[in-house]
């Protein structure tokens, strides 16, 4: 086989200048080979986690691979069905931004999955603050209109993507922290607040990081996942103990106890409803388990309305 050296050089003898050229040139030809692969084999994993009727396509026969086909994917993403499967066989082609969205928007990804994606097709993200495919304005308003009850848009990494005014005050001022701290593996593992204030926080603590594990296999490589991680593993000697349990444990609905700052123990029950696919973006709203919870929280929701409320002048 003729090497890049091979191919860049006459009959005559190679100088310095030009082997370091074709050797730069051979190693990004390499890179983006290595990219395209990449990207390739991350379109098919988002491809096979999504069911038909999820998109609003018919379930069909003989399906002999889990997920949309490449022709449906195609499909949703107004692309050429040949085009999607040379994009997903790692050819050499170019993908536009516009290209890219529509394909981020087919597969339902996330923030970071979208980023990841525009990052492996080696172009510009039109909509760079677009949060994840759940994330219309009527979801948004629909968490408003929940408040008393605490409610939040939380991703399979826990990151919490909005929230209501109420879940913004449950443990901490959510709206004082960093926006990278908005992470409730974070908070509960690193922030002594939460640590104090989440009641039953070993099991809760335990339960959140098996299902971490879980999801992380189906997001190996990404790196938002690796960062969290990572952050994780450097900042809490209790995260690295209970990760090293290697625990895959299967949640169990149990009633979540806090302690409100303001207001005093709260319980709830909770229930989920999921935006995309069954490991992406999930609407949790808290009902209170007891009517002195309810009465709490309508007086920590009012103090709340208190403080916002414009002064008269």
């Amino acid at each position: 086989m003729t090497s890049a050296i091979d191919a860049a050089a006459p009959s005559a003898a190679l100088t310095p200048a030009a082997v370091a050229s074709a050797t730069t040139s051979g190693a990004v030809a390499d890179g983006g080979e290595s990219r395209r692969r990449e990207l390739a084999s991350f379109l098919r994993s988002r491809r096979e986690r999504i069911s038909p009727e999820q998109v609003g396509l018919p379930p069909g026969r003989r399906r002999r691979t889990p997920g949309l086909r490449r022709e449906e994917v195609a499909q949703l993403a107004a692309v050429g069905v040949t085009w999607y499967t040379w994009l997903e066989q790692a050819r050499e082609i170019q993908v536009s931004g516009q290209v890219a969205d529509a394909i981020a928007r087919a597969l339902m990804l996330d923030r970071n999955e979208r980023g990841h994606l525009f990052t492996l097709a080696g172009t510009t993200d039109p909509h760079p603050l677009l949060d994840c495919p759940g994330m219309s304005p009527a979801v948004r308003a629909m968490i408003d209109q929940l408040e008393p009850l605490p409610a939040a848009v939380i991703n399979s990494r826990y990151d919490i993507i909005a929230y209501n005014r109420t879940y913004g005050r449950l443990v901490t001022d959510l709206d004082a922290l960093p926006v990278e701290d908005h992470n409730i593996m974070w908070l509960c593992f690193t922030d002594p607040r939460w640590k104090e204030r989440m009641l039953d926080r070993e099991l809760n603590v335990r339960l959140m990081a098996a299902k971490f594990r879980v999801s992380l296999g189906q997001h190996l490589g990404e790196p938002a996942w690796k960062t969290l991680l990572k952050r994780l593993q450097q900042a809490s000697p209790e995260f690295c103990e209970v990760w090293e349990r290697h625990e895959v444990l299967q949640p169990e609905a149990h009633v979540k106890r806090y302690l409100n700052p303001e207001v005093g123990p709260l319980a709830f029950d909770f229930t989920h409803l999921w935006l995309g696919p069954q490991a992406g973006p999930r609407l949790t709203t808290y009902t209170p388990a007891d009517a002195t919870t309810r009465e709490r929280l309508e007086r920590l929701h009012a103090r709340i309305l208190a403080e916002q409320a414009p002064v008269a002048v």
